[in-house]
């Protein structure tokens, strides 16, 4: 199984809430959706923009995503004593159930 393995901080200048991380992912998902979609011109404007300038404005908003998702796994492992391990490999086990993993 190829795997992308990335590490990514617990922001400690923050006081993060489950509500408040969950509404900052959905916005850092929407920025990422703009980049695919308005950045690449599916939104119907036109727009010209460098493919790589593209790529680079999709790959930052990507990590903000990411940045974010792990920001609320940490909130779920410090305020409510989820054990984010054991659910990492739940959810491993229900991919290889659905067989979206060989």
């Amino acid at each position: 199984m190829q795997q992308k393995i990335i590490a990514l901080p617990k922001l400690d200048n923050l006081t993060p809430t489950m509500e408040s991380t969950a509404l900052k992912l959905m916005e850092e998902a929407g920025e990422l959706a703009q980049a695919i979609g308005k950045l690449r011109g599916l939104s119907g404007e036109e727009v010209q923009v460098d493919h790589h300038a593209v790529l680079a404005a999709i790959t930052r908003e990507l990590l903000d995503v990411a940045q974010t998702a792990v920001s609320l796994m940490f909130v779920l492992e410090d305020q409510y004593g989820v054990d984010i391990q054991q659910a990492l490999e739940e959810h491993i086990n229900k991919l290889r159930a659905k067989r979206y993993l060989k």
